[in-house]
Order: C-alpha cells, then structure tokens, then sequence
C-alpha cells in the first residue's frame, strides 16, 4: 500500500524560499505535486516520473524544482521566488502508471490514484 507524507511548509515572505519533501512508500512511477488555494481548484505543479523526467506549470517554471531521491523514496519540491500567489496547501500524489507525467493529462487529480495530507505553504507580501 502506498503511503506519501509531506512536510516542510510553513510561511515566508515574497521572494523566498521553501523545500517541501514528501515520503513515498509502496510502489509509484510518477509522483507529483498539487496545489490548493482557498476556494479554488487543485492545480498541478509539477511531475516527475521513474527516470527524472520533469514536467512543471507554467506558473512555476524557472522557480520550482522537483527532484527525487530513488534510495530514499523522497520527493522533493524546491521553491524559490515565492510569490503570495503561491499561497496554498500543497499535496504529494503518486501512481503506479508510467507516462502521465506529461502531455495533456499530467496535471488531472483523477489520475492520481494515492495522496497525501498535504502540507501548508503561506507567502506574504
């Protein structure tokens, strides 16, 4: 059974930085990150599969970073240039499937089979 547990977030102010990680255990191919702001949509953030292959939003390109640590099982989400629009709880997410992590489909909640509880991420201006 897979299990993911996030941590690192906690409150900043614009412009800096936050490494979230998220404990992976159990079997998964692409593992992801999503975002929840109050009232609004979960929205992708980034995706990386088995070999390192990285996908991101737009939104976050140039100053996120999504990495993982194989041996550790860990997923790490490195977040620079914060803007209080990134303000949001940010969820771990994992799938057994290979090749979600791109195209059209990479940042669609339902194919994301295992979530986490989330971790919450708070930018001030």
């Amino acid at each position: 059974q897979v299990q993911l547990q996030e941590s690192g977030g906690g409150s900043v102010q614009a412009g800096g930085s936050l490494r979230l990680s998220c404990a992976a255990s159990g079997y998964t191919s692409s593992l992801a990150w999503f975002r929840q702001a109050p009232g609004k949509e979960r929205e992708g953030v980034a995706c990386i599969d088995s070999i390192g292959r990285t996908t991101y939003a737009d939104s976050v390109k140039g100053r996120f970073t999504n990495s993982q640590d194989n041996a550790e099982k860990t997923l790490y989400l490195q977040m620079s240039g914060l803007k209080p629009e990134d303000t949001a709880m940010y969820y771990c997410a994992a799938d057994p499937r290979v090749g979600i992590c791109f195209g059209v489909v990479w940042n669609r909640v339902a194919n994301y089979k295992h979530w986490g509880q989330g971790t919450q991420v708070t930018v001030s201006s």
